[in-house]
């Protein structure tokens, strides 16, 4: 590490000295969110409970994190000369990346210019990228992973498919909730994948200027697990393993506890604390913290053997079952450790009773235009039982517009809970609404 590196280090580890509970006043810890959706949101509402001044900037007006923070911004966070204008503007002592279309060049002069970025600036492009965050995991950490190869053309395209095999996923470098991926069961669905990657992906869809897809093996998989994991100025430390299911790319239910045998939560307990302690001497290494959350998605095998698919270093889909499930939410526990607060394995416990299964459910809506919703009262009537609407402007398409969550004595109960507000909430789409 380089001396400017080490100083810079040192004085993101003194948080002592950081002034919080006034964050109006002449000289508050200001925080700036690049990105304002409904994890941005949960995550600004924590960090103002602390004390931080939040400023929330996405691409579209009315974002949820910007309803609630101190300043919202509307801004294409991957034009470079944008997000310099704005980090200019706002003078954050820290970054907070909550998308992945940002202009990763300008959080590394952000880095070097002393502002915390979260978890780090290499890190945040890494994560960004499936390219370099699969090389990092498999090829340097040794994690074991699908097989997959790399293509930049639709000839290569062709090589790599018949390399690892059909049934096979065919992704873009860079995108969330599966807008790209598909999955290609012969090679006559190679062209529509290869055009629906480079279409729905983003910006770092291209790699050394050149457009480029990453092509997995389809596992044999029992079951899909999220690992939050957390790196804070205690150390490395990991939640309580979260079930998942998921449909297109996207996730439809989340539980907490996963219910596997101790023995495999273990291990994917071990492969997510090995993988973030990793990634945090990297972030040491160019002299920044790696502070933050870390949701590591885990492969569980038919054999129960694991691999493992990827790790978003931000708070989870998956993991909004926490604000049901847990004392300190996924939410808490990142703005906790990004602001250098401790954060000590106990912290991270469940606050269920013994037995007991908590799920989240996304509430998915259809159509063209703004939402609001009917049925509030009969949907919180059924016991054990909460939700969360995201407020978001309008919908195009399909996008998700809340989340149930609900306890039970078992997986079957809680999620039979959820369906029955789901069912209960009725969605109103249009002008007409």
């Amino acid at each position: 590490m380089s001396a400017s590196g080490q100083q810079r280090i040192i004085n993101i580890i003194n948080p002592g000295e950081r002034p919080f509970g006034s964050p109006l006043g002449p000289r508050p810890t200001r925080v700036l969110l690049l990105g304002a959706g409904e994890l941005g949101r949960e995550i600004t509402i924590s960090l103002m409970r602390l004390g931080a001044w939040v400023g929330a900037a996405d691409s579209y007006s009315g974002a949820p994190a910007t309803q609630v923070a101190h300043a919202g911004y509307q801004v294409k966070m991957s034009d470079p000369q944008a997000l310099e204008e704005l980090i200019d503007k706002v003078h954050p002592d820290l970054i907070v990346p909550e998308v992945e279309a940002i202009a990763t060049d300008r959080l590394v002069g952000a880095a070097t210019r002393g502002i915390q970025v979260v978890p780090a600036a290499p890190l945040a492009a890494m994560c960004m990228d499936r390219r370099a965050l699969r090389v990092f995991a498999h090829e340097q950490v040794g994690l074991p992973t699908t097989p997959y190869r790399f293509a930049d053309s639709p000839e290569e395209l062709a090589s790599a498919a018949n390399q690892v095999g059909y049934p096979c996923m065919v992704k873009p470098l860079m995108s969330s909730s599966g807008h790209g991926q598909t999955l290609v069961r012969s090679k006559e669905g190679l062209l529509q994948a290869w055009n629906s990657a480079l279409t729905q992906g983003r910006a770092a869809t291209k790699h050394q200027g050149k457009a480029e897809v990453i092509v997995e093996a389809l596992a044999p998989l029992s079951h899909e697990l999220t690992v939050l994991t957390v790196a804070s100025s205690a150390g490395v430390a990991t939640c309580t393993p979260i079930g998942q299911r998921q449909e297109d790319g996207d996730y439809r239910l989340s539980w907490q506890p996963a219910e596997l045998n101790p023995d495999i939560l273990q291990q994917a307990r071990n492969m997510a604390t090995r993988l973030v302690q990793a990634m945090t001497s990297l972030a040491h290494q160019s002299g920044e913290t790696g502070w933050g959350i870390y949701g590591v998605e885990i492969f569980v095998l038919r054999d129960g053997s694991l691999l493992f698919n990827e790790v978003a270093p931000r708070p989870h889909d998956t993991g909004m079952v926490t604000m049901i499930s847990q004392r300190l939410t996924e939410f808490d526990l990142h703005a906790r450790a990004i602001l250098g607060i401790p954060v000590h394995q106990e912290d991270l416990a469940l606050s269920l009773p013994e037995g007991t299964c908590a799920v989240s459910r996304p509430i998915l809506v259809k159509g063209q235009g703004p939402v609001s919703f009917q049925g509030l009262p009969q949907a919180l009537d059924h016991p054990g039982t909460d939700l969360r609407i995201f407020s978001k402007p309008e919908v195009h398409g399909q996008r998700r517009m809340g989340v149930v969550l609900a306890l039970g004595p078992d997986l079957q109960t809680a999620t039979g809970r959820a369906e029955a507000v789901a069912s209960d909430l009725k969605p109103r789409v249009g002008a007409g609404m």
